[in-house]
């Protein structure tokens, strides 16, 4: 799955927007609601995105001449390398939960994001086009903003769980389809809204028995992106 630089710029800059806005109209209460990310409240996933906008900037000035070995579908498929070799995804939810806690109130913790998200539009705004090297693999630039797109797009509905707030944008959802699909090996069916086929393709909501009898044999494959 290769992605244009101009389609994943646009769908990351906008999906990274439409997160930002979000997280800025949230009071402390709100921000303290539980997400669909399992042990996380709507504020740790928030510390989760801003963290890995913070590792995102590595790839913005990684650019290399050397050829791509990874796609926009392929990256999900590699495990993220490590420097505690004996981390796990526990060890992962505390610590964002730690960090988040840490802050003297939630709202605290959205301000902090914003200058990071700022600095963030800027440097992917003047990426030219190429590849950049991240977490030891060389993407296409279009492919690796296609990657921040689907990874801002998932988390926004992740803050749905218990709040009522506008969805990401319709090309990081188009993308987030795309990736779960060609991850997934087939076409899901069109009457499913993209909303529904991220929920269903990252777990988040489990894949029912109509779900199953509409989608075949790709809807046993689900989840495919954690």
């Amino acid at each position: 799955m290769e992605v244009d630089h101009g389609e994943g710029r646009t769908a990351f800059l906008g999906a990274l927007e439409s997160l930002l806005h979000m997280a800025t109209g949230l009071d402390d209460e709100q921000l303290m609601a539980a997400s669909r990310c399992r042990g996380w409240s709507v504020a740790d996933v928030l510390v989760h995105v801003h963290l890995g906008l913070q590792e995102m900037l590595l790839g913005l000035v990684g650019t290399t001449e050397d050829s791509p070995d990874t796609d926009a579908a392929s990256y999900w498929r590699s495990p993220v390398p490590t420097n505690d070799p004996d981390a796990d995804a526990t060890t992962q939810v505390r610590f964002v939960r730690l960090v988040a806690s840490a802050y003297r109130r939630p709202t605290g913790l959205v301000g902090h994001l914003r200058p990071t998200a700022e600095g963030v539009a800027t440097a992917v705004g003047a990426l030219a086009p190429g590849a950049v090297r991240f977490q030891q693999r060389v993407l296409t630039t279009g492919d690796f903003l296609a990657t921040w797109a689907v990874e801002l797009a998932i988390h926004s509905l992740d803050l749905q769980r218990e709040l009522t707030l506008s969805g990401p944008p319709p090309a990081a959802l188009l993308l987030t389809r795309r990736t779960i699909e060609t991850l997934a090996g087939g076409p899901l069916p069109a009457s499913w809204s993209d909303d529904k086929v991220a929920l269903l393709g990252t777990g988040r909501v489990p894949v029912g028995r109509e779900d199953r009898t509409e989608a075949g044999a790709v809807a046993d494959r689900m989840p495919v992106l954690g």
